[in-house]
């Protein structure tokens, strides 16, 4: 691979030399950036459906000033349809000092949107504010939907994770030049990202990778094989073809994920196959297949899989009520809608009974919340928490309850408000919406605490409050103020305490 550049390197334009070749990037606002970097080659023709590959070298220096392509996604919330290049397997870089003697932190983010979308050039993602405090930050991208998710005959299961493993090696082998300490390396990411964060822990293939792990808003979805073989076929269903990498490599990327889309809308007509993910719906997950993915993170580290990683994991009080709004239920949900998701998602043979019994004051939309926040998002990231404790190591638990003033104030603490908090994008993306115009001094305040913890738990391993044990359950409580206290949602904590978040199964042959 040949590349050419027209000027000199100077101070506005940073370069580093990698083993791959050399990079230009840009300068922003004192610190160097680094984008649209390929830390595998374009996973398309022979490589379609295969494990990332090691990225061919190149000639001469390549700019690398602009975000790659994002990987082919499905359009549901909006996300950008443009087929706009096949090189979706890069990285971004912002750092302090692209010096090796600097030895600097680094955080990796990656990006959530229900393993179905993502895309690191987002705004949303901007690293600039957290870099500035004397961190390497990288950005990624990774295959989506039936690319990256999907059980494929004859393909590897979880190239998107693959994916992200391959992302971290680059990471391993490369950050020094950027300023970065390898061995000082902090993967972080929300929703699917924090599913995704989760997955690693639990991979062989990924240890030794990372020292520390923020989980934000961990999804409970890890998909048995045979659920994921069925989801597969009906997607391939939809376009014509075998589930199989011949079959599927017949359909252009950009076409996949409208099938996805199609099958996601209804879901409902499997309900007696795929039992609860059609209640949401969620088509791809990780596959717990035994190779890639041998357990679920749960048991992972329970068994004691990551108990030499640091942890630190919560998630948002009021989890669920952004889907209730994007599903038009905000506000009106009738009593049917409570006693379906109360049977489908509430632990145990009696569990829509226990909920009504321990929340015995809640309106049935309360409980509708409640029910599909802790089954979706509050209670797998408690259970990670435990789950570490359990196989000997540490965890730090958090949860967001400011309410977001933005969209009329009625959303609480929901899902995503976090996003724009750690990376202190504050007018800016989608989620800044949460936040109001303009964001209050409180949200400023609010989102400087929370990047000062995130950034102290990737320097040292110490967020600023105690580590959280079974015992007390002391958790950092984000609002305004921020307090230390026992976790607050004992109600459900006691409702999931004896579950255990297997990989969901195909209920029927």
């Amino acid at each position: 691979m040949a590349v050419t550049a027209s000027s000199t390197p100077s101070e506005s334009e940073p370069e580093v030399r990698t083993a791959a070749g050399a990079l230009r990037g840009g300068r922003e606002a004192g610190l160097a950036v680094f984008r649209g970097v390929p830390f595998a080659e374009p996973p398309v023709g022979p490589l379609r459906f295969a494990a990332p590959q090691r990225v061919r070298g190149w000639d001469g220096v390549r700019p690398a000033v602009a975000y790659g392509p994002p990987p082919p996604q499905s359009g549901l919330l909006g996300a950008s349809q443009e087929t706009t290049g096949d090189d979706w397997l890069t990285l971004n870089v912002w750092t302090p000092a692209p010096d090796p003697a600097a030895r600097l932190p680094v955080m990796v983010w990656i990006p959530g949107g229900g393993y179905a979308m993502g895309d690191s050039s987002l705004p949303e993602y901007d690293a600039g504010h957290l870099a500035a405090s004397g961190t390497v930050v990288v950005t990624l991208n990774y295959r989506l939907g039936i690319e990256g998710f999907a059980q494929i005959d004859g393909a590897p299961a979880n190239r998107g994770l693959l994916d992200q493993v391959a992302a971290l090696q680059w990471v391993r082998d490369t950050i020094r030049v950027f300023g970065g300490d390898p061995d000082r390396v902090t993967v972080f990411g929300q929703s699917a990202g924090g599913g995704s964060v989760a997955a690693l822990l639990a991979m062989p293939r990924a240890a030794g990778l990372f020292r520390r792990v923020v989980a934000q808003s961990v999804p409970g979805t890890f998909f048995s094989p045979e659920l994921a073989a069925d989801i597969a076929a009906a997607c391939a269903a939809e376009l014509g073809v075998r589930p199989t990498v011949s079959g599927l490599s017949a359909v252009a990327p950009a076409l996949l994920p409208a099938a996805g889309d199609a099958i996601a809308a209804k879901t409902a007509q499997w309900r007696e196959r795929w039992g609860q993910i059609t209640h949401r719906p969620i088509p791809f997950a990780p596959v717990v297949d035994g190779e890639v993915l041998p357990a679920t993170p749960w048991e992972a580290l329970a068994g004691g899989a990551a108990r030499d990683v640091g942890l630190l994991v919560g998630h948002t009080r009021d989890e669920h009520r952004l889907f209730s709004l994007i599903d038009g239920v905000l506000g009106q949900v009738a009593h049917e809608q409570t006693e379906t998701a109360l049977r489908l998602l509430a632990p145990g043979p009696d569990g829509a009974r226990r909920y009504r019994e321990a929340y015995p004051a809640a309106s049935d939309e309360e409980l509708y919340e409640l029910v599909n926040g802790d089954w979706l998002f509050r209670m797998p990231s408690l259970h990670l928490a435990d789950a570490q404790i359990a196989g000997g190591g540490r965890a730090h638990l958090y949860e967001l309850i400011w309410p977001a003033p933005g969209l009329g104030g009625g959303l609480g603490a929901c899902h995503g408000l976090d996003v724009p908090l750690v990376f202190g994008n504050l007018r800016s993306g989608r989620p800044a919406v949460l936040l109001g115009d303009p964001p209050s001094p409180a949200a400023e305040e609010l989102s400087a605490r929370i990047r000062g913890a995130w950034t102290a738990f990737a320097a040292h391993g110490d967020p600023g409050w105690p580590p959280y044990d079974p015992g007390s359950r002391l958790a950092q409580l984000f609002g305004t103020p921020s307090t230390v206290a026992a976790y607050l949602e004992e109600t459900s904590r006691l409702l999931w305490q004896d579950h255990t978040f297997p990989a969901l199964p195909l209920l029927a042959p």
